[in-house]
């Protein structure tokens, strides 16, 4: 067959191109097995990426401007940066969420930062330059980014400095950013020293680190430290206020503060809780605090306010039943102690300042000003106390809604019972019985108790004004020295300290007359004692002086006579009958000490009388 025969050769589409050759078998007939066709698979439909990135990693600062209550650490690296004094190694350490990695990464950009207009290592990252993207994207060469607590050895460390004599390949230092560097082990902070101390000129390591105080004083004393602080709960709020604009999220102010709060100055745990608050709630409509409440697993304040009134006020019975409300609607026992301790706090502050310091709505600020004006401050300061203790209870507990349970009725029994200012003035006044009061302190509420008082909180009593020791008189200093008081009363005035205690201690005089001095050394008393009183003694009354030590025969030394003194003065007032009945009512108390009052002179100047009109 000759080649004309063939159709021409044409392309698909050509007018030209002759009928298309007929299919090897009809699809829509059946095969030989009689099967019907199977039907062609259709073509996979393209479905949106599913990826969400979440909030804090999409509102992570990308400028220093962006660092939320770090302006005192960025105001010092401005002023680094803008003079050249450029550290070699920066510290990082603080709380989680605060920022630490962040400004690390921040930090390997200002020092490669680099534009058409900047050839020079700026804070002033508005602009992206040209290795700011691929620092960002963790992808640049010459900024390397370790985890301390996958790569904690020596081995590790070695390989990773064997790299640091190399220039950088394309940027202007080659960074070191090492997280959680506390988890290095001993070796390999040894092995980063010599390098951390003489690093090359195109090296710079930027540490972070949660645990400062694990990380050794040789590799602190080579980095120049940031203490990033924490957030504070307005500026948390202000942060979350403007994520919530811009993701189009309603969210109740009262919710944002107890984000704010339970974050803990933790702008990254605030961030987290934000992005779960915002799936509380349908689109579009406002998150209430109450959603937010129970997804944190936190009381209503309002209702622990209330808690805190009934036990400030001894109400046991009613404080229980407010606490298994709480605990039935899921409040953490935790929390509750938690917010009885802040509800204490607030109290103490507004009755010191106002309520106008109070963090709060103004209703529940005025609730615990109100409280806080109803009661000493030495009662707020026990219920804090107390407080304290029934925390670290709870938390050991293995139930911890008894462990509150026992705490509030502890509250309760101790705010029925009267303060040690108030039980001393019913002792004075002949009343034995220590009954319970309305309130702590013995006043409650409503009839706040007296500052003060002579009763320590640790259970030990002072005794004054009763039987006192009394307190030896020194003779006043003449020229001439007539008796071994007047010897001591001369040391005491040149104030010799050294030799006055020598004396005091160790001397018990046998005679005296002036010019000579004989007396017993009490045992442990300096050899040199005599030779040291003759000198001073010659010095200060310019005659010689015969100082002589004897075997025995010698009175009570000063230091012993004020111990027997004491003893006494202990034994009366311990058989006083007002401190036998203090003993009495508070059982287990002891006396701690004994000190003198000093009694008021009475007034020269007296009312004159009243003349008879008549």
């Amino acid at each position: 067959m000759a080649d004309e025969d063939f159709p021409p050769w044409s392309e698909a589409g050509d007018a030209d191109a002759g009928p298309p050759e007929p299919p090897e078998r009809d699809p829509d007939t059946a095969d030989m097995f009689g099967a019907p066709p199977a039907p062609k698979p259709s073509a996979p439909v393209e479905q949106p990426s599913a990826a969400y990135t979440v909030i804090a990693r999409k509102y992570r600062p990308r400028s220093f401007e962006d660092l939320y209550g770090q302006e005192a650490m960025v105001r010092t690296l401005r002023n680094a940066f803008s003079s050249g004094r450029i550290a070699h190694a920066f510290m990082l350490t603080g709380v989680r969420g605060v920022g630490k990695t962040t400004t690390a990464r921040l930090l390997a950009r200002a020092l490669n930062y680099e534009t058409d207009a900047i050839h020079a290592p700026s804070l002033d990252l508005r602009e992206e330059g040209r290795h700011c993207r691929a620092i960002i994207e963790g992808r640049h060469m010459d900024v390397l980014e370790l985890d301390a607590a996958s790569r904690t050895g020596v081995a590790d460390m070695r390989e990773l400095l064997d790299g640091v004599r190399y220039a950088p390949v394309e940027a202007r230092y080659k960074v070191y950013i090492i997280d959680e560097v506390h988890m290095l082990s001993t070796g390999a902070f040894n092995a980063l020293l010599k390098t951390l101390e003489e690093p090359p000129p195109h090296a710079k390591f930027i540490f972070a680190t949660t645990e400062i105080r694990k990380v050794p004083v040789t590799i602190l004393s080579r980095c120049q430290r940031f203490d990033l602080r924490r957030v504070e709960p307005d500026v948390i709020v202000k942060s979350l206020e403007m994520i919530c604009g811009k993701e189009n999220a309603l969210v109740e102010a009262e919710g944002l503060m107890l984000i704010a709060r339970a974050a803990e100055g933790s702008m990254r745990d605030a961030q987290s809780m934000l992005d779960q608050a915002i799936v509380q709630g349908e689109p579009g409509m406002t998150i209430p605090a109450t959603l937010i409440r129970d997804m944190l697993g936190l009381a209503d304040r309002a209702q622990t306010i209330a808690l805190f009134e009934l036990l400030m006020r001894g109400e046991a019975g009613p404080a229980i039943e407010t606490f298994r409300t709480l605990y039935g609607y899921g409040a953490d026992p935790g929390q509750v102690m938690l917010d009885l301790l802040d509800h204490a706090h607030a109290a103490s502050v507004a009755k010191a300042i106002g309520a106008q310091a109070l963090i709060m709505p103004k209703e529940q600020a005025a609730r615990l000003a109100a409280v806080g004006a109803a009661v000493s401050a030495g009662s707020l300061s026990r219920v804090w106390q107390m407080l304290l203790r029934g925390h670290e209870e709870v938390r050991r507990a293995p139930d911890a809604a008894a462990a509150v349970d026992m705490a509030l009725i502890r509250l309760a029994y101790a705010a029925d019972l009267p303060g040690p200012e108030e039980a001393l003035k019913r002792l004075q006044a002949g009343d034995g019985s220590l009954g319970g009061g309305s309130g702590p302190g013995g006043g409650g509420m409503g009839a706040p108790s007296g500052g003060g008082g002579q009763m320590s909180s640790g259970g030990g009593v002072t005794a004054q004004g009763r039987m006192m020791a009394p307190q030896p008189q020194a003779a006043e200093a003449v020229p001439n020295l007539q008796s071994f008081a007047d010897v001591l009363a001369l040391i005491e005035k040149k104030r010799d300290i050294a030799l006055r205690l020598d004396v005091e201690r160790y001397v018990r005089p046998v005679s005296f007359r002036p010019g000579a001095i004989e007396f017993e050394p009490a045992p442990g008393a300096p050899t040199n004692l005599a030779q040291r009183l003759v000198a001073k003694l010659k010095e200060w009354t310019g005659q010689p002086w015969l100082i002589a030590a004897q075997g025995g025969g010698g009175a009570e030394s000063q230091w012993e006579r004020q111990k027997r003194e004491e003893r006494e003065v202990r034994g009366q007032v311990e058989q006083d009958p007002f401190v036998l009945a203090v003993m009495q009512a508070f059982p287990g108390a002891e006396i701690i000490s004994i000190r003198n009052t000093p009694i008021p002179e009475p007034s020269s100047v007296t009312d004159a009388p009243e003349e008879d009109e008549d």
